[in-house]
């Protein structure tokens, strides 16, 4: 993508609005967090943080826990725009998107079908691999495929291989396969729970992410975690993973990688923003592993904290956000 407007840390720009040059008035925001997926727990600290962000902002908000069974919270009588702030089932698999759609809601975020997309791991890895994307190779076992298939997607992809669901976020149920036995066990019990898994060969390196930001891309994070992979823990419990934003590498490497993340992002149809995550192997080569369409977004998340060091603060993302909804 020649002529990508990418941010970095050595440069000085700003993202557009990044200082958040305020619209006189306020807007009526609803803030959607919780849901009914396993991830809910996180995006209840999400949709807090962002209602206090947009709240120390001048708008008038409301948080709302919602569901499928309960979808009062769209009746708000004064509703300029919804923040989805709800991960994984329901928040980012498209379905909330849909409703709001049907009902000519504005939101921030991806559509239905950018988010359905970016929640199928290997649906997206194909559009990746179309728009010549670079991405680690892998494939999916089902529970009605027969052994051969198995075999072949086995042989192809050796040890270690990665083992996850093709569905889920926040790392759940993802397991690094080094051994044969292992490698079964993960497989019959994510089949088991899911009725199919994502096999994908696993790029010893570098865990990396990129933020997009309306249409640019923000500073890479490099992410050191305890044994080196970024799981639910490491990802939520643990006190020793580290977020690097003065990263060492050379300058074309910094920008192929922020640029195969904003590729990742517009191929899907994301739009306002999303985190991309990338492998980087010993040679500086990238992989994109997946699209998030809502991430975390505290201000301990790792979106806000690459716009954080672009100059943003996450108040000024927050209203950056819904600003962007309101003007479609």
């Amino acid at each position: 993508m020649s002529g990508t407007e990418i941010i970095t840390p050595q440069q000085d720009e700003q993202v557009e609005s990044g200082q958040s040059k305020r619209i006189a008035g306020s807007l009526a925001v609803t803030v959607l967090m919780g849901g009914p997926s396993s991830e809910r727990e996180i995006s209840l600290k999400s949709g807090k943080a962002v209602a206090q962000a947009l709240e120390h902002m001048g708008h008038d908000v409301v948080q709302a826990d919602i569901g499928p069974d309960d979808l009062a919270a769209l009746d708000r009588g004064k509703l300029d725009v919804v923040f989805p702030a709800l991960h994984g089932t329901f928040g980012e698999d498209g379905a909330i998107q849909e409703i709001m759609e049907q009902r000519g809601i504005k939101y921030c975020g991806a559509g239905p079908t950018a988010s359905r997309l970016a929640m199928d791991k290997m649906e997206s890895k194909w559009r990746f691999l179309q728009a010549g994307i670079p991405v680690a190779d892998g494939g999916i076992i089902d529970r009605s495929d027969k052994k051969e298939l198995h075999s072949r997607l086995l042989d192809r992809l050796g040890l270690p291989v990665v083992v996850k669901p093709v569905d889920q976020g926040s790392s759940l149920d993802v397991i690094i396969a080094t051994d044969e036995k292992i490698r079964e066990t993960a497989i019959e019990k994510l089949v088991e729970k899911y009725s199919r898994c994502m096999l994908e060969r696993f790029i010893a390196g570098r865990e990396i992410t990129v933020g997009v930001l309306g249409e640019k891309a923000l500073p890479i994070i490099d992410i050191v975690t305890p044994g080196g992979f970024f799981d639910f823990a490491n990802k939520y419990e643990s006190a020793t993973t580290e977020y690097r934003l003065d990263i060492d590498l050379p300058k074309e490497v910094y920008r192929q990688v922020q640029r195969a993340a904003r590729q990742a992002h517009c191929v899907l149809g994301c739009r306002d923003f999303s985190r991309v995550d990338l492998r980087l192997d010993a040679k500086g080569r990238p992989a994109v592993l997946e699209v998030n369409t809502i991430p975390g977004l505290t201000s301990r998340s790792l979106l806000p904290m690459a716009a954080q060091k672009a100059g943003i603060s996450f108040e000024q993302l927050c209203d950056q956000l819904i600003r962007m909804a309101y003007g479609r």
